[in-house]
Parts: C-alpha cells; sequence; structure tokens
C-alpha cells in the first residue's frame, strides 16, 4: 500500500486501515517561499520525515493592498485574478509533478475571514464587523470570490484536495452576536462548496489566535477529516469523542507547542505510543496545527515512525 492509499483508505475503505497515517506542517524559510526553492523545501520536508501526503503552504509575497481605516472601506477589497496566484500555483504545478504518484497533494486554504485580517489586522476586522457588518461583508464578499479562484485554479493544476483553515468562532471574538453565523459561516461554506466533493480535504479548525467554548458551529462544515484542539472551554475532549462529534477521521493528538517541539526524542516517541493507544480506529497522527518552524525534523520523524508501527 502506498501513502496515497493508506490516506485515502482512512475515510473510503470500509476495513481498518493496515496503518496509522501522519503528518506534521510547519512554515518553511522565508528563501523557500516561492519558485523552485520552494518545491525543493516541500518535498525534502516531505521526504525526511516519511510523513503520508504533501501539504504546499501558502507563502505568496502579499499582493497589493488597499488602505482599509474604516467599515465603508471594505467595498473596495481588492479583486485577484487567476494570473496574481502565478507564483503559488508554479508550486503547486511543481509539486502536483513531482509527488503525486507517491501521495496526495492538498492545499492551504485560509479562510475569507483570515484573509480580511491579512488586509489590516484581526482586531481591525473585529471592529469594522461590531460598527458596521453589513459594509464589511462586501468585503468578505470579494474575499471569497478571491480564495475561490484560487481553489478552482489549484484543482485544474491536480491537487488531490485542500486542507481549509477556519477562525472567526473562536470564544474572545464575537461572543453574544451572530456575526460569526450570519457572516463568516457562509462565506466559508461557499468555499467549501467548490471542494466538498474532491477526493480529501481536511477541515482545520484554527486556535492559533485563541480557543473555541463550543464546536458545535463547525459540525456541518464538510470535509473528510477534521483537525482541531481537543480543549474545548474548561474541557478537554478525548481523540474518540471529538471523532465521534463530528462524524469522521480524526488528524491531530499532539499540541503543536509541546512535546513534539521541545521534548526529547524519547519523549516523543512515548508520547505517540500513548496518544495512539487511546485514539479511534480511522485516525490520523498529527498536531493541533502548525508546528514552530524551529521543531526539529527528527522529532516529526520519530513520531510519523510510531504511527507507522503502531498495531504492527
Amino acid at each position: 500500500m502506498n501513502k496515497r492509499d493508506a490516506v485515502l483508505n482512512l475515510v473510503n475503505s470500509s476495513t481498518p486501515p493496515e496503518y496509522v497515517p501522519a503528518a506534521f506542517f510547519l512554515h518553511f524559510d522565508p528563501a523557500c517561499h516561492q519558485g523552485q526553492a520552494a518545491i525543493d523545501k516541500h518535498l525534502e520536508f516531505f521526504h525526511a520525515t516519511g510523513m503520508d501526503l504533501v501539504k504546499i503552504q501558502y507563502e505568496q509575497t502579499p499582493l497589493p493592498l488597499p488602505t482599509i481605516r474604516k467599515a465603508e472601506d471594505w467595498a473596495q477589497a481588492p479583486h485577484y485574478l487567476e494570473v496574481d496566484f502565478e507564483p503559488t500555483l508554479h508550486v503547486v504545478e511543481g509539486l502536483v509533478k513531482a509527488a503525486k504518484a507517491e501521495a496526495l497533494i492538498i492545499m492551504t486554504v485560509y479562510s475569507p475571514f483570515m484573509w480580511a485580517g491579512q488586509l489590516t489586522s484581526a482586531d481591525v476586522v473585529a471592529s469594522h464587523f461590531k460598527e458596521n457588518p453589513d459594509a464589511v461583508s462586501k468585503g468578505l464578499e470579494i474575499l471569497t470570490e478571491n480564495v475561490v479562484t484560487l481553489v478552482r485554479a489549484c484543482k485544474r493544476a491536480g491537487v488531490d484536495g485542500f486542507y481549509v483553515s477556519t477562525q472567526g468562532g473562536e470564544a474572545f471574538r464575537f461572543k453574544g452576536t451572530d456575526i460569526f453565523q450570519k457572516y463568516i459561516k457562509p462565506a466559508d461554506l461557499t468555499v467549501w462548496d467548490e471542494i466538498r466533493n474532491d477526493p480529501f480535504n481536511i477541515l482545520h479548525v484554527c486556535d492559533y489566535n485563541g480557543g473555541y467554548d463550543d464546536l458545535t458551529p463547525f459540525l456541518d462544515y464538510p470535509g473528510q477529516v477534521i483537525n482541531c484542539s481537543l480543549k474545548v472551554g474548561e474541557n478537554t475532549l478525548s481523540l474518540k469523542e471529538a471523532a465521534k462529534m463530528f462524524g469522521r477521521p480524526f488528524m491531530g493528538g499532539l499540541e503543536r507547542k509541546g512535546t513534539i517541539a521541545t521534548g526529547t526524542l524519547k519523549d516523543v516517541r512515548k508520547l505517540a505510543k500513548d496518544i495512539l493507544a487511546e485514539a479511534p480506529e480511522r485516525f490520523m497522527l498529527a498536531a493541533d496545527c502548525t508546528v514552530p518552524s524551529e521543531t526539529p525534523w527528527n522529532h516529526l520523524k520519530a513520531a510519523i515512525e510510531v504511527a507507522h508501527k503502531h498495531g504492527k
């Protein structure tokens, strides 16, 4: 069984997987964000760690941005064409050509709300949403169209699916309002409408900026696999509880800034074994989000090797 089959069987087969697939993600040095250097670094990381899929980071140099000072300025959010994403598409095409026969190729997709934060800052977006949500929604519609443009181009380039990151529903952002449900979630689902039938998509509920009191708003999001933190408010879900809640395989188990990043190799192997002992039958070992860039690659390789040997 090759890596493609191992990961696809996780979601498509009626029989238990032959081994536990695993993957970790990190951001590379800026010198490897674009061009052949980006292609080479993704391949180096994939082969050095032994992970089971290739996730392409979106590291393109920011496109020209307008000045957003007030909520009404969101109507001037930039419209991007496919040609504007050419640097990213060059990396996608190179990795599809180099590695698709060996492993699934998935593209990182940031939600329209996350793109909005890149135009200004997350705090400004939140302030404008609270001040005049209908005005901000006009910009969010434009940004959604931009994300769909990128997604369609990546599909034509041959990716197998997407790692789709969502934010906006964290406990600290819009509590007591309908902003997430009325504006942010519909934009997310418009993107998902473009990819829901692709072979392998990962729903990533991102807690990079803050945690969640409730994950139920995400239960009806598509995606064959769910990746998120197990900490929900004051509670910590078990791996099996998370998988049952979402009704699909869970990907995760390791805290991105914990043992995998700072422990010893012995610590990493022991923790991976402990996690796998409590994992559901359909499971992919990973971190809850992107691990720190300085995380030793041999730590990731060690955890992946433990997953591959589990149960054998």
